[in-house]
């Protein structure tokens, strides 16, 4: 299990694959706040905690089940 404070600005999100999926903004609560360059619309997106498989180095990792928002990821379209 990994500590949520482990989580900081401006670390890489990747999927389970290792697949650049976003950056981290804040994390707020149970939420990881995405920036807003890493998606198609230009908007900030968020991941659930739960979703984070783990914290490796500078990059947080997904569970492969994790629900990814679509148009995240180099900005290129990603399915969850």
């Amino acid at each position: 299990m990994f500590e949520k404070i482990r989580i900081r600005e401006h670390m890489e999100v990747a999927d389970a694959q290792g697949q650049h999926v976003g950056t981290v903004d804040s994390v707020r609560d149970d939420t990881i706040k995405l920036t807003k360059s890493d998606s198609l619309d230009n908007k900030h997106h968020f991941l659930q905690l739960d979703d984070v498989d783990k914290i490796d180095d500078n990059r947080v990792y997904l569970k492969s089940d994790a629900d990814i928002p679509l148009g995240l990821g180099n900005k290129a379209s990603v399915t969850s």
